[in-house]
């Protein structure tokens, strides 16, 4: 069993948007022999992504999985999104993988996207491999690419192969570790391809981006470091074994090269997955809490990857289609087998699993069980959610959860007939269960349905599968911005509840402060804080609890227009009981009394989503597009140079960026371009506040 899961690769394709990732993995799965003719993304017709809206915007939506067997490993694949908009299919995929392969454009380096999908690989320590795409381009850059890997991502990119040359005269490469240069056949795909000798004007070239490896290999390799200082013949298996050691640590990421699209360097990226990314028991062991809540006397315990022990899972995904709920499990611990029952120990509730299957892209293969190690889908849970943990009946462990990115902006939804009513309210919670960053709220003013999520593409996309996927006829309204509200100044106050009906009453009383909270660049926290300092004769320790809902529920919804509020600790201080008539729902009822009650002496404040914003545009429109982004309210950050393009960096409210992308091209003639990502939460400017606070008063 060790040696099987030896031989395990489970890795996620991640990149900026059109940096060539879905190509890739389609170049993957034909030289692995997973599909017999290679799709194509700008026609529409490549395997993994199989939604329609996919084949039509030539963009990767959905995360999708494969598993293809390359020189007697298994490889476990996800294939990313790139768009900003569905980060939450990046966030959930990477918290369950071993390692990553990050996509670059030759010509573009890293991105703003990259830097977003590349800090959430780093959040879950994910060891990655470097891969430079579309050396064919116009403006391919190797050095410069692997310069800005090091520079903004402040990795430690190691190429461990070079290009023989660059954009139309990109003719194959050198592979760094044999010494030898490799050129494919573009008339067989680049299934075969000649290991011949380097070519001698470049020769010196390899020669020093070699040493430059091999240093970089000797700082986990002893032996090495002593041979490579007294210039000894080095054995090529061990520089493999050192940059695997500091791939592993995180310390070293290999940089390979190549153009999925004209076939060149896909299947050496392959080697380089089995040679340097982790299996599964090559990384560190996992936390998890038994049942009870952390911090509520239940202990740390250790998931070991071993299939002869009590099953512990995660689910990180769910799928609705006419078949039902197709349920994505990593299996962390254990076996899983077909028929069984299983716990959910975040709801307490059992659960069956009627079947398994292995995925490719949206095709299954139904298996009769799957181990530790393995990335599943099963159908028959009927109450899980994302982040969910499955585990044995009689093992009831909870694992770290998936943390999603808030929703930034919203808009109304209503159905076009009364018929109509109730099928979106079905359609809606299937869409709640698949999407994590999906949010519905009923606006009791208006009476309309309010759904959130991560940007204008996003509702778009939802909208189109409740009207063509889910068959529900609906009308929407603009997309609107989410703000949410903050505090300005310090200010305590308290809230009483007090009920007497005869019998026994209630009686709750808190006094609390509240203080604004910042993070470490100086912004509002997106988060909140509650702390207790009352003394345990004023607030028994049992009502605490209550309090801190009370308060959660008060903060949910502000004092100016109802948003929610952040960015705010808030300290409980002191207050007072009754023996008899105290209870939790009193308690509660105060906390929520006490924070509004202090939150409209505190200053309250409207804030607005900010984005950092990525322009790329010909020289030429370089003033028209800085002036349109400083009467947009924007900040100037930072501006370059590349190629004879100008990219600018800038963070810009987004209630100023609705329809951006047809300014961009009206403004370039149609040859700039944009991506954006959240950055932070900022206070709204006095007029704009009011402008917006008027049109709910």
């Amino acid at each position: 069993m060790p040696s099987e899961l030896r031989k395990l690769r489970n890795i996620g394709v991640m990149a900026h948007i059109d940096a060539g990732k879905t190509t890739v993995t389609e170049r993957i799965l034909y030289y692995s022999g997973k599909i017999y003719k290679m799709g194509e993304v700008h026609e529409g017709t490549a395997v993994m992504d199989f939604m329609t809206e996919e084949q039509q915007r030539g963009i990767t939506i959905t995360s999708a999985a494969t598993r293809c067997p390359w020189n007697g490993y298994q490889v476990n694949l996800i294939d990313t999104p790139g768009h900003v908009d569905f980060t939450a299919e990046v966030e959930r995929s990477l918290r369950v993988l071993d390692g990553a392969l990050a996509v670059f454009d030759a010509s573009e380096g890293v991105q703003a996207q990259s830097e977003t999908v590349w800090r959430q690989g780093q959040k879950y320590g994910l060891p990655c491999l470097c891969f430079i795409n579309k050396m064919d381009k116009v403006g391919a850059d190797f050095e410069m690419s692997v310069d800005s890997i090091r520079d903004k991502l402040l990795a430690n990119p190691v190429p461990v192969q070079i290009p023989i040359g660059a954009e139309a005269d990109f003719q194959g490469l050198i592979d760094l570790v044999k010494m030898k240069a490799v050129y494919y056949e573009e008339a067989k795909l680049g299934a075969t391809f000649r290991e011949v000798e380097i070519p001698g004007q470049l020769v010196a070239e390899a020669e020093r981006w070699r040493h430059e490896m091999i240093e970089a290999a000797a700082e986990f390799d002893d032996d090495l470091m002593a041979a490579y200082v007294h210039d000894e013949t080095l054995d090529m298996e061990n520089v493999v074994a050192a940059i695997r050691k500091g791939t592993l640590s995180n310390r070293i990421h290999p940089v390979y090269v190549g153009s999925a699209l004209k076939y060149i360097g896909v299947q050496r990226v392959l080697d380089g997955v089995v040679s340097y990314l982790p299996s599964p028991l090559d990384r560190p062991v996992i936390a998890a809490h038994t049942v009870g809540g952390k911090g509520k006397g239940d202990k740390e315990i250790k998931i070991e990857c071993d299939r002869s022990k009590p099953l512990v899972a995660l689910a990180f995904k769910i799928t609705s289609d006419k078949h039902g709920d197709l349920y994505f499990l990593r299996i962390y611990r254990g076996t899983l087998k077909s028929g069984s029952r299983v716990l959910n120990s975040n709801r307490a509730r059992r659960e069956n699993i009627t079947r398994i299957f292995e995925m490719h892209a949206d095709s299954r293969k139904i298996l009769d069980s799957a181990g530790a190690g393995d990335i599943v889908a099963v159908v028959g849970l009927k109450e899980t959610l994302t982040g969910d943990t499955i585990c044995d009946t009689k093992t009831k462990v909870i694992l770290e959860s998936i943390t999603f990115p808030q929703t930034v902006i919203s808009m109304s939804i209503e159905p076009k007939t009364a018929a109509e009513r109730a099928k979106l309210g079905d359609a809606l919670a299937v869409l709640r269960r698949e999407d994590p960053t999906f949010v519905c709220s009923y606006d009791r003013e208006t009476g309309q349905t309010i759904i959130s999520g991560m940007g204008e593409l996003h509702l778009e996309i939802l909208e189109h599968k409740l009207v063509r996927d889910m068959g529900v006829d609906v009308r929407v309204g603009k997309p609107r911005v989410a703000y949410k509200e903050a505090v300005s100044t310090i200010a305590e106050g308290e809230g009483k509840f007090v009920r007497q009906t005869g019998g026994r009453g209630q009686y709750g009383h808190v006094v609390i402060r509240i203080e604004p909270l910042f993070d470490k660049d100086g912004h509002y926290s997106r988060g909140t804080e509650f702390e207790n300092k009352a003394p345990a004769d004023a607030v028994p320790r049992e009502y605490v609890s209550a309090v801190e809902k009370g308060v959660s529920e008060g903060l949910a919804s502000g004092v100016l227009a109802g948003y929610p509020v952040v960015g705010v600790k808030v300290t409980l201080l002191d207050g007072s009981f009754h023996a008899v008539d105290s209870s939790e729902i009193a308690f509660e009822q105060a906390g929520t009394l006490a924070i509004r009650e202090v939150l409209a002496g505190a200053g309250p404040i409207l804030l607005e989503p900010v984005m950092k914003v990525q322009v790329v545009v010909p020289e030429a429109s370089f003033g028209a597009v800085h002036g349109n982004l400083v009467a947009k309210r924007g900040v100037i950050m930072d501006s370059w140079l590349h190629g004879n393009m100008r990219v600018i960096e800038a963070k810009v409210p987004l209630a100023e960026m609705f329809g951006y992308s047809g300014e961009i091209r009206s403004a370039t003639a149609g040859r700039g371009s944009f991506s954006m990502e959240p950055l932070s939460y900022e206070k709204t400017p006095e007029q704009i506040s009011e402008k917006i606070l008027s049109s709910y008063y």
